[in-house]
């Protein structure tokens, strides 16, 4: 009897890595067995000195806390290239009915006679009497979600809507700059910078896709038709996951929303609930750079948590989001670290002042500069998601 059950042991964690649902299952999801834990103090630099004004964090602190997070787990950001080339393959002034401008947009960047091309669509409102403040989608789902000929709608990039509440639209796949698989994901942004692979904290998928965000917010700032000053990067889960590193390393970008985004996005690792470390790096070892793994089921040896990632946002606003069946991410905890980045944010003279407690489902808090809501539901971004960030655009 016991070789049997050595055996279904043995195959159970076979086949683990490839059923993250059946992993779910040994998750903690009991609030009473969340572990004592303290948070490293985003305000406390490695020398033990306290940031008391925003020259200091600007100087010495931010810099600091964005080192330890490319070492320990999104990995480096390159910036170096030899030659970018932008180009409009698709120009529909009556989209929408007339009411939007389609522009599809080629952006081939060119390093080492390797180049890497982002296909981006972008929406804009036809009759904007000024340059459109725009949301970018990190997609990391499929292509048909973000459909340009409008055939197909998903609530996923509701673009109508955001087009009738005047803003422009814009989305670029995950697969342009790195495939989602770890046998891929080499295959796009890395063969630009094939030395990050030898590196342990080298730049993987996560980071490649942030990088991508950033080159498109080049493209941006050359066309007239946005502001580019007014552009908030959107991603849900993974895709939340890159779009809180690309805020946090490119200070061009407005505002960041973070949907369903849970451990190694906007949730406190050290919570240990849900989805964890070794889950992540188990399942997607392509996300994060080798380091990480060292903090397999040791959450509270990282010299980081989340509420420091949220607190490079600082001064510009941050929204979180969560749903009320996804404990897998955490929701409570990304309530945490949002609370926690409160101190950042009050260098600047900016007080959040986010309730205590999280706020009840389908309540959102929608006051800049930090904005957390809960939907019921499942893990999804959703209309009514969209809506909200709709409101919290507009607060600010």
């Amino acid at each position: 009897m016991s070789t049997i059950r050595s055996i279904i042991s043995l195959l159970l964690l076979a086949i683990l890595p490839f059923f993250p649902f059946l992993a779910a299952k040994a998750q903690n999801y009991d609030e009473s067995k969340v572990p004592s834990y303290v948070l490293p103090d985003a305000l406390k630099m490695v020398s033990g000195k306290k940031v008391r004004n925003q020259k200091t964090w600007e100087t010495k602190r931010r810099p600091e806390i964005l080192k330890l997070f490319e070492d320990n787990i999104y990995g480096q950001m390159p910036t170096a290239y030899d030659s970018v080339r932008r180009m409009i393959v698709s120009d529909d002034g009556a989209a929408m009915g007339g009411k939007a401008i389609l522009k599809q947009v080629l952006i081939e960047i060119f390093r080492n006679q390797k180049s890497v091309k982002i296909n981006l669509v972008l929406f804009v409102p036809s009759k904007a009497a000024a340059p459109s403040p725009v949301f970018l989608l990190i997609n990391n789902r499929g292509k048909d979600n973000t459909d340009p000929t409008r055939i197909k709608k998903s609530e996923f990039w509701p673009a109508e809507m955001l087009i009738d509440s005047g803003f422009a639209i814009a989305t670029f796949h995950v697969d342009d700059l790195a495939p989602d698989n770890k046998d891929t994901y080499m295959n796009g942004v890395l063969q630009l910078y094939p030395e990050q692979l030898k590196m342990d904290n080298g730049m993987k998928a996560i980071g490649a896709w942030a990088w991508g965000a950033n080159r498109v917010m080049d493209y941006f700032e050359k066309d007239k038709d946005l502001d580019a000053k007014k552009v908030i990067i959107v991603g849900h889960s993974r895709g939340g996951k890159a779009s809180l590193w690309a805020a946090a390393q490119d200070q061009r970008f407005a505002a960041c929303v973070t949907n369903c985004s849970g451990n190694s996005g906007a949730a406190l690792a050290r919570r240990q609930f849900g989805e964890r470390i070794s889950r992540i790096n188990t399942s997607f070892p392509h996300w994060f750079n080798n380091n990480y793994k060292k903090f397999n089921d040791k959450e509270n040896l990282l010299p980081v948590d989340q509420h420091m990632l949220i607190a490079l946002v600082a001064p510009r606003p941050i929204y979180a989001t969560n749903a009320s069946k996804d404990l897998w991410a955490d929701p409570k905890g990304t309530f945490l670290a949002l609370k926690n980045a409160e101190s950042t944010y009050a260098l600047y003279g900016l007080h959040p002042d986010l309730p205590a407690s999280p706020p009840g489902i389908n309540e959102p808090y929608i006051i800049p500069p930090i904005a957390y809501h809960i939907r019921d539901g499942e893990h999804n971004m959703t209309a009514y998601d969209w809506a909200n960030f709709i409101r919290f655009a507009r607060s600010f």
